[in-house]
C-alpha cells in the first residue's frame, strides 16, 4: 500500500514537472518572439584594416607624426611662422601638412626585400605672407625629424608667388568683416528692403573662381544665397567684386557691384541710385525651402513606379504603360536586335554579322540561378514560349525582379559652411532582368527603375567568344588567346525601341496619351568668346546652351561619327526618331539574318519619307553596345565587367522638383541629432522586424567641420 502510494506521488510529481517545463518553455518563446530576430552577416574574408611592415610605407601620417613635424616647424626660429588657424595673411602661416611618398624605385626595392626601408618624410606647405612668396619643405625623417629642406625650386622650377595661395580660415573672416562693414551696413536699407537682412538675419557669401583675369590677380566676386538649407540654389541677386591683392588686410576694397542685373563702380553708387529709385528693385519675398533634403515622406497614393512586361521569343524583354505615380512616361520600352559584327582572315568569321532576333532573343531566356544570375531574394517569374517545337514551353523563374542597393547614394551634401547637417539617400532601385544564352554569348538584359523617375535600359554580355584557328595574316583581327587561336575583334550593337509618352503642349494647351505631342529637342553646349560686362577689354571662352529642335526624320537620325559602316540602317544611328505608326512596330524582324541583303523590315524607309516630328506621337530607335577586342583574360570566358552598353531615360525639367525627395529612404543629420529615428533610419536598423548584426550607428562628421567662430 505504501508503495503504492509512493509510485502515485512520484507519477504525479514528474506529471507537473513536465507541465511547469512546458509552460515555462511556452513563456520564454513568447517573450523571444518580441525580440527582433538577428540574420547574422558575418563575412567570410573580412577585409584586413590594420597596416603590415609593407603597407607602412604608403601609411598616412599619423595624428603623433603631425604633432611633430608642426612642434618642429614651429621651433624654428628662422621660419617665424605660426599655426594660428586666423593667422593674417600678413603672418608666416603652416597651412599644409601631408605625407611624402617615397620614389617607386626605393619603393619598389624594399617591397621586393632588396633594399632598405624608405625614410618616413612629410612635406610642409607654408605660405610666407610676411616675405611675400610660398615655400614647400620636406620634413624628415618620422618620427622625430631633424631636417626641413626648401624643395620649392625643385619641384615647380621657380618660386610660387604669396598671391597663388589657397584662401585661408583666416583671411574669410577678413573678408567677411569687409562684407559687413563697407557694404552690409552702408546699404542696410538695400538690403533689409531686398533681401529682409537685419541684426538677426543675414544672407551667406559664395565665392567664384579664379580669382581674377590674369597672373598676380586678387579679385574674386562673391555671390550672395540665402540662408537656408541648400542655399548654393537660392540666390538673392547680389554680387559684389573684391580685392584682395594685398597682404594687408587693411588696403582691400570693394570694386564692383552687381546688383539685379545692373553693374555699380561703388557701393557709394549703388546706394544713391537705389535711395534714388533709379534701379529696378528687388522686392523681398519669402520663398519654399527647397532645397532642404529632410525627409518629407509624403504619403504616395500610387505605388511610384508601374509596369507591364513580358518576354518576346524573337526580341526579348520589353515593358509597357510604364508610369511614375500614375502618370503615364512610356507606352513601351523594348529590345529590338542584337548584333554582332567580326573581323577576320578566315571566311568562317570574315564576313559574319549575327542578327540575333533572326534566331530569337527572348528563346534562350533559361532559368536563373538563385544567387548569381539575381539576388537569392528576388522575386521569380516563370515564362512560357512556342518556337521550334510541337508546343508551349514552359521555362521556370526565366525573369527576375528585384530591389538593388546600387552601393552608392543616390544624392547627399555635407554642408561644411555657415550650418552643418548631412542629407542624403540610398540608390535603391527596382530591375527587371533577364538573361539570354544564344549561342556563345550570355546576355545580362535590365530594365532599371529609380526613384527619381528615370528609367535605364542596360545590356552587359559574358559568354564565349568566336575564335578562329591562328593563321598567317590573321594577327590583326584580333590577339593570340591561346595556342594556335585567335581571340577575333567584333562589336556589339544593341537596339532599343523607345516608344515615350511624355505630357505635351500644343498651344498652350497640355494633352495626355492618346493624343500625345511631343517634340525632339537637341541640347548641347559650345564655348563663345565673350566679352566681360565689368571688364570689356577682357575676353573669356564661356559655356553657352544649345537647344535645337529638329523638325523631320531625317534631321532627327543621329549617325555614329562621319564613316557609313557596312551595318544594317537600323544600326548605323545612335538615336532616330520617326512618327509613331502601327505598321513600324518593330526595327528588324525574324527573317532579316537569312536576307539581309533584301530585309523583309527595311528601317531605311521609316526615315526615307521624312515626315514631320513636330507635335506628334514620337518613337525613339536607340542604338548602344562596345567594341570588344579579345584578350588572354577572355579565357575562359567573357567578364561583364566593361563588357556593356545602355540608354537611360532621365527626366528633364518634367517635374517642379526631384521627386526622390518624398522617399522614406532619406536621411538627414543635424549636430545633436545623429541617433533620431524620426529622420536617420540608418540610426534605428536593430530595431527592424529582421535586423543583421551590424556595428552601433555611429557618426562624428560634424567633428571636422570649418569653424569661422573664435576669431
Amino acid at each position: 500500500m505504501v508503495a503504492s502510494t509512493m509510485s502515485s506521488f512520484v507519477k504525479w510529481t514528474i506529471i507537473l514537472l513536465v507541465l511547469v517545463s512546458v509552460i515555462l518553455n511556452v513563456v520564454l518563446i513568447c517573450l523571444g518572439s518580441n525580440k527582433a530576430p538577428k540574420c547574422t552577416r558575418t563575412p567570410r574574408h573580412p577585409p584586413a584594416a590594420k597596416h603590415d611592415a609593407r603597407s607602412t610605407v604608403f601609411a598616412d601620417l599619423t595624428p603623433e607624426e603631425y604633432t611633430q613635424v608642426r612642434d618642429y616647424l614651429l621651433g624654428l626660429t628662422e621660419l617665424d611662422v605660426t599655426s594660428n588657424a586666423f593667422a593674417k595673411p600678413s603672418q608666416n602661416f603652416l597651412f599644409l601638412i601631408d605625407l611624402l611618398l617615397p620614389k617607386k624605385a626605393q619603393a619598389l626595392s624594399y617591397l621586393e626585400n632588396k633594399g632598405a626601408k624608405p625614410a618616413r618624410e612629410a612635406t610642409a606647405v607654408i605660405f610666407h605672407g610676411a616675405r611675400g612668396y610660398i615655400r614647400e619643405y620636406v620634413v624628415g625623417p618620422l618620427p622625430n625629424p631633424t631636417y626641413c629642406r626648401d624643395v620649392t625650386v625643385d619641384r615647380y622650377g621657380a618660386d610660387l608667388p604669396i598671391n597663388a595661395r589657397t584662401v585661408t580660415v583666416g583671411e574669410y573672416v577678413l573678408l567677411f568683416q569687409l562684407v559687413e562693414e563697407k557694404v552690409f551696413a552702408k546699404l542696410s536699407k538695400l538690403m533689409k528692403e531686398s533681401f529682409d537682412v537685419d541684426k538677426d538675419k543675414t544672407v551667406n557669401a559664395f565665392e567664384q573662381m579664379p580669382r581674377g583675369v590674369k597672373s598676380g590677380d586678387r579679385v574674386t566676386w562673391i555671390s550672395f544665397f540665402r540662408d537656408m538649407s541648400g542655399m548654393y540654389i537660392h540666390p538673392v541677386g547680389l554680387e559684389i567684386l573684391v580685392n584682395h591683392g594685398s597682404t594687408n588686410a587693411s588696403s582691400w576694397r570693394v570694386e564692383r557691384l552687381l546688383y539685379n542685373g545692373q553693374y555699380f563702380d561703388t557701393v557709394e553708387d549703388l546706394k544713391t541710385q537705389y535711395d534714388a529709385g533709379n534701379v529696378t528693385k528687388i522686392v523681398y519675398k519669402k520663398t519654399d525651402d527647397y532645397g532642404s533634403l529632410k525627409p518629407r515622406r509624403t504619403p504616395l497614393q500610387v505605388a511610384p513606379q508601374h509596369f507591364a512586361f513580358g518576354l518576346s521569343s524573337l526580341t526579348g524583354m520589353r515593358a509597357f504603360d510604364v508610369r511614375f505615380r500614375g502618370e503615364r512616361i512610356v507606352y513601351e520600352l523594348s529590345v529590338q536586335e542584337a548584333m554582332s559584327v567580326y573581323g577576320s582572315a578566315t571566311p568562317g568569321l570574315a564576313l559574319t554579322k549575327f542578327l540575333d532576333s533572326s534566331i530569337g532573343v527572348g528563346r534562350f531566356a533559361h532559368e536563373l540561378v538563385r544567387g548569381v544570375d539575381c539576388p537569392y531574394d528576388a522575386t521569380y517569374v516563370t515564362t512560357h514560349r512556342y518556337i521550334d517545337a510541337p508546343g508551349p514551353t514552359r521555362y521556370k523563374n526565366s525573369i527576375c525582379v528585384f530591389e538593388h542597393n546600387t552601393g552608392q547614394p543616390l544624392r547627399r551634401h555635407f554642408a561644411d559652411f555657415y550650418s552643418n547637417s548631412y542629407g542624403g539617400m540610398v540608390n535603391s532601385a527596382l530591375v527587371l532582368r533577364t538573361i539570354t544564352a544564344i549561342g556563345n554569348y550570355d546576355y545580362m538584359w535590365d530594365f532599371i527603375f529609380y526613384q527619381t523617375g528615370a528609367v535605364e535600359a542596360k545590356v552587359h554580355a559574358t559568354g564565349y567568344m568566336s575564335t578562329s584557328y591562328l593563321v598567317d595574316g590573321n594577327m590583326k583581327y584580333g590577339h593570340q588567346v591561346a595556342d594556335k587561336v585567335l581571340g577575333n575583334i567584333h562589336t556589339h550593337f544593341v537596339n532599343f525601341k523607345v516608344d515615350l509618352d511624355v505630357v505635351g503642349c500644343t498651344s498652350g494647351v497640355l494633352e495626355l496619351s492618346p493624343g500625345v505631342k511631343n517634340v525632339f529637342l537637341t541640347k548641347d553646349m559650345k564655348y563663345v568668346n565673350v566679352s566681360m560686362p565689368w571688364n570689356p577689354q577682357h575676353y573669356a571662352m564661356i559655356p553657352h546652351l544649345v537647344e535645337k529642335q529638329l523638325g523631320t526624320e531625317q534631321e532627327a537620325a543621329l549617325r555614329y561619327g562621319n564613316q557609313d559602316p557596312p551595318l544594317p540602317p537600323r544600326r548605323q544611328y545612335k538615336v532616330a526618331i520617326t512618327k509613331h505608326k502601327d505598321t513600324e512596330q518593330t526595327s528588324s524582324s525574324l527573317y532579316s539574318q537569312n536576307d539581309m541583303w533584301s530585309p523583309a523590315v527595311d528601317f531605311s524607309k521609316y526615315i526615307k519619307d521624312n515626315e514631320s516630328i513636330e507635335n506628334e506621337d514620337l518613337v525613339a530607335w536607340v542604338t548602344t553596345g562596345f567594341l570588344h577586342i579579345p584578350h588572354a583574360e577572355d579565357v575562359p570566358n567573357t567578364v561583364t565587367v566593361g563588357n556593356g552598353g545602355g540608354v537611360i531615360l532621365r527626366p528633364h525639367n518634367y517635374f517642379d522638383t526631384d521627386p526622390s525627395i518624398d522617399s522614406p529612404d532619406s536621411v538627414y543629420i543635424n549636430p545633436g541629432t545623429e541617433q533620431s529615428c524620426d529622420t536617420n533610419r540608418m540610426a534605428c536598423l536593430a530595431q527592424e522586424t529582421c535586423s543583421p548584426v551590424l556595428e552601433p550607428f555611429t557618426f562624428n562628421g560634424f567633428d571636422g567641420v570649418i569653424n569661422f567662430d573664435g576669431f
